[in-house]
């Protein structure tokens, strides 16, 4: 390996969608690295931008061009990977002539590549294809193919080469890519592939290094996190990981994103209610609660059942944070559907809803169905929803004044003339009910001089602004 130096080759990397992208982003940055190149931060001087695009939604993919066009003005070579790239190939590449198009099969050599580019040596871009025939349609079949010497690249999963782009004590850590299920509005198992889970030795071994790195809250992400283990064999995999991740030294918070409602079994639920050191917190890809429309989207459950769910995790635990995502206008969504999703919203009382409208995707079910909504109507029931999402959530953590909670401390807000309050000062953070990047944060006062960001704070919440809480230290519940 050619160690990196100042007169090495400088590389930016431009980030876009999920968590899951800001891993595969740090493996490329790791390998770019190892490979003689020098990251930089600016993509103004740099020799190469690397974008690693987001292609789920219509509104992701106006903004990964948007993210490709802006890097060209810079003068640098600019490189797309990632979903949109691995997904459109040599049609996003003829779209846009000013980019260089690389497919997940190019991460292993990405160095090699990139080299390639600067030289000016031409590349043809890859033409898209179904990843999910890739590997055998068996889950426990697939650990020996993906080692197999010819087996497609999974991003992310090569840990040993990552490097850490962020600077924050929580981190994103990949507990599987792929996704095995076939709902009928998203692409993404065509171009992601089929479910594989990560071996637990490996990702406890990653959780050490985050940890080394100055990680205190790790960020389990997967496409379907309730998944983890079925091709190991294990459906009960998770349960057992969880502890052991949440007793790596230096690791305060373990925390689960991407849980699929059909699959949370009882458990699991517990563990992740119960366990010491794991975030009590309920990432739920609810999508809609309309038992009809779900099955139209390929889907389970519906509102009673969701409800069911929701009450017997805060049982466990009684201040458990809820998230979820839901999609409005989709074919054939009616008005008592809505109607059906509004009275789940109201009852169910989750922290935070994001809520999207529904785009046709290519090569998915949906683009087929019957009964397509206006435009117009669909903007006025996202309006409708995101209203009264908004109205729900501000409710919710009011509902929490006078909570004891724990929060990790990101960033301290103390004056410039140093600590108030007698020593103490004032830091953000987010609860174990926020996610550290999508529910919200938390303020708070009294923080004991000496505090640095990725310790955990017991406080009371004594006011709110939205989803935002504001609380108070209960001194010198300061913990590592």
């Amino acid at each position: 390996m050619t160690p990196p130096t100042d007169a090495a080759r400088t590389v930016a990397v431009v980030t876009l969608g999920c968590a899951r992208n800001e891993v595969d982003s740090e493996e490329l940055a790791g390998r770019l690295a190892a490979g003689g190149y020098r990251l930089v931060e600016d993509a103004e001087g740099a020799d190469a931008v690397l974008v690693n695009t987001c292609g789920f939604i219509e509104s992701a993919k106006k903004d990964s061009v948007d993210a490709i066009l802006a890097a060209t003005d810079s003068g640098a070579r600019v490189v797309a990977v990632g979903c949109m790239a691995e997904r459109y190939g040599s049609e996003l590449a003829g779209a846009l002539p000013e980019a260089t198009v690389l497919g997940f099969d190019d991460y292993a050599a990405i160095g090699d590549r990139l080299d390639d580019v600067l030289t000016g040596r031409p590349l043809v871009p890859h033409d898209p294809r179904d990843r999910r025939t890739l590997l055998p349609i068996s889950p426990v079949e697939r650990t020996a193919a993906v080692a197999a010497v010819d087996a497609p690249v999974i991003p992310g999963h090569g840990w040993v080469q990552r490097q850490r782009l962020a600077s924050g004590p929580s981190a994103a850590l990949k507990l599987a890519s792929g996704c095995d299920r076939r709902c009928a509005f998203c692409a993404i198992p065509a171009f992601r592939g089929s479910f594989v889970s990560r071996p637990p030795a490996e990702v406890l071994g990653e959780a050490r290094w985050l940890a080394s790195q100055g990680v205190t809250e790790l960020v389990l992400v997967s496409e379907n996190s309730t998944s983890y283990g079925k091709d190991l064999g294990d459906l009960r995999l998770l349960e057992r990981l969880l502890p052991q991740l949440a007793a790596v030294e230096g690791i305060v918070r373990v925390r689960v994103a991407y849980l699929q409602p059909a699959e949370l079994r009882p458990g699991l639920l517990e563990v992740i209610a119960s366990t010491e050191g794991v975030a009590p917190y309920f990432d739920l890809s609810f999508q809609h609660s309309s038992p009809t429309l779900l099955r139209r989207m390929r889907r389970f459950g519906g509102t009673d059942d969701f409800l069911a769910l929701i009450e017997r995790a805060r049982g466990l635990a009684p201040t458990a944070g809820f998230r979820t995502n839901v999609i409005l206008g989709f074919p054939g969504e009616t008005e008592d559907d809505v109607a059906e999703l509004e009275r789940f919203l109201v009852e169910g009382r989750l922290d935070a809803v994001g809520v999207f409208g529904y785009s046709d995707e290519e090569g998915t079910e949906a683009m087929g169905l019957p009964g397509k909504l206006d435009q117009d109507e669909i903007g006025a029931r996202v309006r409708r929803i995101t209203d009264l999402v908004e109205e729900l959530t501000a409710q919710r953590a009011e509902d929490r004044l006078g909570e004891r909670v724990e929060v990790l401390l990101t960033e301290d807000l103390s004056t410039d003339e140093g600590h108030v309050d007698g020593g103490r000062g004032t830091w953000a953070g987010h609860a174990a009910h926020q996610d550290p990047d999508a529910d919200g944060t938390t303020a708070v006062t009294g923080v004991p001089a000496g505090a640095v960001a990725g310790l955990v704070v017991a406080a009371e919440v004594v006011d709110t602004e939205g989803v935002d809480l504001v609380a108070t230290a209960l001194v010198p519940a300061v913990r590592a």
